[in-house]
């Protein structure tokens, strides 16, 4: 991305799966000499790009500084990434919890502060009725927005949930922004807040990593740095207690059926997983309760649109609109329907939440919805993010 200094301009470069934390910027007149590290050109094209843009045939200390600046960082794909990588990988496969990735950025790091955040958060919500568990909910869907944005939706959502519902195996399926295509990440890790630890369901996670087929992912180290079941933790935990029990699944894209056409489970991997979740609610009912951590459509400058996107106006309303259509769907169950409107043009509203979306209506076909509120955020000023809160139950 460009640098935010104006003292120290140029592009900022860092490792958003966190294998390095390294965080450089290249200056401006060395930014076009990245396109010489795309594994096909060579030192010597390096060196004649850095001739031709300082005019001298003395550029040897500067072609080493950028290589080593590079590499040290964890930038290229040579040993010192790999080293880099395999640590990583490592540390997250030995460690028994998955530590708090965001507290401290997303929500307040030190726990009476988070409380106190939380409950100014939750002000004001209705408080759940004791029938709530005997009315058919089995399922929320929240943001995964920060929630100094999208709090209001985190509330609907939440406010639903009470005491009744604090024994059950909470199975969160959210997104995962930086995971492989039609793969499901699980871990057995419990997840530490500075709430406390929210336990890892371990025998129904080794079943459904049993018999949830190629496309799981045990222990994915995407889950160590994403923050989308992390903040459903937070709000569990602030709910029912820190001790609750959970289930998370990080779903990736379905790419191939938005590239290729088709439906999601026309891919293997995507059709044994979500059967496999389908008869593991079959198997456990009430003793399993649905969170869905998704955001909806995000428009604007940084998703690559050429037009600066404001909440609720102009081309924004085009997109409530039809986000409305598609949120219709899956108050309805219809995952085909859901997918008819996602899959054009590759999704151009560019949905993150439809993975975790459509593998629920697979898993859960009964479930009729509810929109409890919608929203839409400039997550900067152009560009935003829509997000809903909602709530599901049976037939």
């Amino acid at each position: 991305m460009p640098s935010p200094s104006e003292e120290h301009p140029g592009l900022l470069l860092r490792d958003p799966y966190r294998f390095s934390d390294a965080v450089l910027i290249v200056p401006p007149p060395l930014v076009a000499c990245l396109e010489c590290f795309d594994g096909e050109r060579t030192d010597l094209d390096l060196r004649q790009m850095l001739v031709r843009m300082t005019g001298s045939l003395e550029v040897g200390d500067i072609e080493r500084s950028l290589v080593d600046a590079l590499s040290g960082a964890g930038f290229l794909e040579d040993g010192s990434f790999d080293a880099m990588r395999e640590q990583r990988l490592r540390e997250f496969a030995e460690s028994p919890v998955r530590e708090p990735a965001h507290a401290g950025a997303a929500y307040p790091a030190r726990p009476e502060e988070l409380r106190e955040t939380l409950t100014g958060y939750m002000a004001g919500a209705a408080a759940s009725p004791p029938s709530a568990a005997a009315d058919g909910l089995f399922a929320i869907a929240a943001p995964h927005v920060s929630p100094s944005g999208g709090w209001r939706s985190y509330q609907t959502a939440y406010s639903l949930l009470g005491p009744q519902h604090r024994d059950r195996t909470f199975v969160i399926l959210a997104t995962s922004h930086y995971g492989q295509p039609e793969t499901f990440g699980l871990t057995r890790k419990s997840f530490r807040t500075p709430l406390g630890d929210a336990s890892p369901d371990l025998p129904l996670i080794e079943w459904l990593a049993a018999h949830g087929g190629e496309g799981v992912s045990m222990e994915d180290f995407c889950h160590s740095f994403e923050h989308t079941v992390e903040l459903q933790v937070v709000f569990l935990q602030h709910a029912l207690g820190p001790g609750v029990r959970v289930l998370p699944v990080l779903c990736g894209p379905f790419a191939h059926s938005l590239i290729e056409g088709g439906m999601p489970e026309d891919d293997d991997r995507v059709r044994r997983f979500c059967d496999a979740l389908g008869e593991l609610r079959e198997r456990e009912g009430d003793r399993l309760f649905f969170i869905l951590g998704v955001d909806m459509a995000h428009m604007g400058a940084r998703y690559n649109d050429r037009f600066a996107a404001l909440a609720n106006r102009g081309a924004m309303e085009e997109v409530a609109a039809r986000d409305a259509d598609r949120i219709a769907r899956i108050e309805a169950g219809d995952a085909a329907g859901f997918w008819e409107l996602v899959r054009p043009r590759r999704d151009d509203l560019k949905w993150c939440g439809s993975a975790p979306f459509y593998a629920f209506l697979k898993a859960a076909p009964r479930a009729r919805g509810e929109l409890l509120s919608y929203e839409q955020w400039n997550i900067d000023e152009r560009s935003v993010v829509s997000f809903a809160g909602m709530a599901f139950r049976g037939e």
